[in-house]
């Protein structure tokens, strides 16, 4: 089992920043490649980026390159989302998750999920 617990979300004017954290614990975090998605109310869930298990390869939401970076610290059991010049459409509870070794685009091949953190993005 691996627990993973996002933190970091809040209530940001567009332009704004934020930084998401993912604190995971249970098992060897960097034998894990980990995403970030998003929901938005009353839409599917979303890859916006995921990043390898040893934080060699990234990949980016069209959307959102140029803006959001992925990042880990293996060492601290951590993963990372730096988001820059925020747009009211970035509203959306953000979720990390983790897949066994290799990275994926889609959400169904992720086995753990954080709760969650709300992003609200205003105008």
């Amino acid at each position: 089992q691996v627990q993973l617990v996002e933190s970091g979300g809040g209530l940001v004017q567009a332009g704004g920043s934020l930084r998401l954290s993912c604190a995971a614990s249970g098992r060897t975090f960097s034998n894990y490649a980990m995403g970030w998605f998003r929901q938005a109310p009353g839409k599917e869930r979303e890859l916006v980026s995921h990043i390898t298990w040893s934080g060699s390869s990234t990949y980016y939401k069209d959307s959102v390159k140029g803006r959001f970076t992925i990042s880990r610290d293996n060492a601290k059991n951590t993963l990372y989302l730096q988001m820059n010049s925020l747009k009211p459409e970035d509203t959306a509870v953000y979720y990390c998750a983790a897949r066994y070794f290799h990275a994926s685009d889609y959400a169904a091949d992720y086995n753990y999920w954080g709760q969650g953190t709300q992003v609200t993005v205003s105008s």
